[in-house]
Formats: C-alpha cells, structure tokens, sequence
C-alpha cells in the first residue's frame, strides 16, 4: 500500500491540532515520554467549585493489586443519581484517569450525574484480561456501594474513548455474560475494538494517517495481547468487535471521524448492534481524524462533543 495522503481531507479547523500535537511513533523506548507528559487541560475552578471529588483505593480482580477509581458527584445534586463509568483512552499502554478531571467535573456539574473513573493497569506490564478485569472490578464496587455512593444502581452505564471505548465495549460484553450486574447505556468514541485492523489485506486508503496510525496500532494490541494482533484466538473481552452475539447489550451511542483508523471497525460494529436488535445512534463526521473532538473552536468538534452530550443526556434519565 502507498502512503497515506489525507490532509486534503481533513477539516479546515482541526490543521492546528495537527500543528500543536503532531503524531508520534510509539515503541517500548518512547513510553516512558508518552506516560509523562502533563495533563492537557487543567480543571476550570469554577467546576471544581461545583464538584466533588474522591479517589479511593478499591478491591481489585482476585490476586490483583487495588484499582485506583475517582469519583465525581455534583455538589447542588441530592439523592440518588445516575453514574457513568468512565475508561480512560491511550491505547491500552498510556493515559490515566487523573487526566480526566477539566472534561469530568464539568460533565458531572451539566448532567447531574456520578462520574466513577477507573485508573486500570496498562500494558505491556500487564497484559490482557489485567485492565478489563479491573474495569469488571470497578462496576462490582460501584453497584455494591451505590447506596453510601449516593448513585441509582438502576442506572449505570459505561462510557470511554479510543482504548477505553474499546474496554468499555468490552465491558459491556463481559458484563451480560456473567449477568450479575446490568448497564444502562455503552457510549463509545472511536473505540479500538478490533485487533484484526492490523492485518486486513485491504486497509482504508485515507484512514490512519495522523494522531493513531496503523503502526501505533499495531505496537497497542501487539502489548496488550502480548501476541501478533489479528490471530484466531483472541477474547472478545479483549477486542469486542470478536463477539460473535451483540444480541442483549445495552442501548449504544458510537461515533467516529471519516479519517480515524476506526472507522470501519466502528462501522461494522455499529451495523452488527443494529442487527443484533440493540438500539444504537451512530455518527460519522466527516474530515475527523482520531481525537478531533479535542480541537477547541472547531465547529466539527464542537458538534461532536455537543452529540455525545445530548446523547448521554438521554441515557442517564433511564
């Protein structure tokens, strides 16, 4: 395959965020790099003036270390309210859920809900199921003490981007099977849900090209699965889009940019739900590579991130 050329493709608006994060080429020595960099967007005052905020130390999965969760809840809300849990992104080896708190303490304030977000294990250190099993730890610890935690056990539903839509997918597959507890809702973005994107003999010709490319994919599944991505055995609680049955997950809201290297992963997946009879609102915006909903003052980004509002919004009054 020749190399990608989308830059003509991409919106106008998101040029600057190419500028200001240019894409980076990821491997085992360029980690450490990528764990350290600081938080991009510091909290406003004014959500932390609205918003508390907990970390708590949890029981982690039988054998395991604790998981460290954060928790938001509104400060003007009273009694018991919905909860989203949230997977941070960085596919599977990077990011952290202390990284969250400017989008999380707004979020919580604007939709009167929780917010419980799960710092998991990140690979290669550890491989797969460590961080969907911490995920699994965190929704048992939830539901358990929903009622001290001020949270609707009725209404819990799991959200997260990139990677972490792809634990959060994962999640909810995980979560139907052992059918001790139920979700809500899956809000994915752009999630990384099929490892056999490494490996299609056909890839999308404009898909890719900035921000998560096919080698940083490639590095992503390689360390979590600890395994050449695209094999024949791989779980789909590693990599959801493997599920052979979606019948009985939770009402889905998914969306991706027409030059994410998911995008045709998150369509199938999407096409698949529908088939499955799984109520699910589906976007694709045009000239959107991997993580355009960060460019602040982009109208795509803005209409992005106003969608996934209004849709959690939906969500959360059950």
């Amino acid at each position: 395959m020749s190399k990608i050329d989308s830059r003509h493709l991409v919106d106008p608006e998101l040029l600057p965020l190419l500028e200001a994060f240019p894409t980076s080429r990821l491997s085992l020595e360029f980690l450490p790099t990528m764990r350290a960099r600081p938080v991009m967007f510091p909290p406003d005052p004014a959500d932390v003036a609205r918003t508390d905020l907990t970390v708590r130390q949890i029981p982690g999965p039988a054998g395991a270390p604790e998981v460290t969760v954060f928790f938001y809840r509104p400060k003007a809300a009273h009694g018991p309210l919905p909860c989203i849990l949230h997977i941070h992104g960085g596919g599977y080896v990077g990011g952290d859920a202390a990284g969250q708190e400017a989008a999380h303490r707004p979020l919580a304030a604007e939709l009167k809900c929780c917010i419980l977000s799960v710092n998991y294990r990140l690979a290669p250190e550890t491989r797969f199921p460590g961080a969907i099993e911490d995920c699994y730890a965190a929704l048992a610890w939830l539901i358990a003490h929903a009622g001290e935690l001020g949270v609707d056990a009725a209404r819990v539903g799991v959200m997260g981007e990139s990677a972490g839509g792809g634990l959060a997918a994962s999640l909810a597959l995980l979560a139907r099977d052992r059918a001790e507890y139920a979700l809500s809702f899956q809000h994915l973005i752009y999630p990384m849900i099929d490892d056999r994107t490494c490996v299609i003999d056909e890839p999308h010709p404009y898909a890719g090209e900035f921000i998560w490319t096919p080698h940083n994919n490639h590095f992503g599944w390689s360390c979590l699965l600890g395994s050449e991505p695209g094999g024949p055995d791989v779980s789909p609680y590693a990599a959801a889009a493997r599920a052979e049955d979606l019948r009985g997950l939770p009402p889905t809201f998914l969306s991706t940019g027409s030059l994410d290297l998911f995008l045709e992963e998150n369509l199938e997946y999407a096409r698949r739900l529908l088939r499955a009879g799984v109520p699910t609102e589906l976007h694709v915006y045009p000239g959107g590579f991997h993580a355009f909903n960060w460019a602040v003052g982009s109208s795509i980004a803005r209409t992005a991130r106003r969608d996934a509002h209004d849709a959690l919004k939906r969500a959360l009054k059950g």
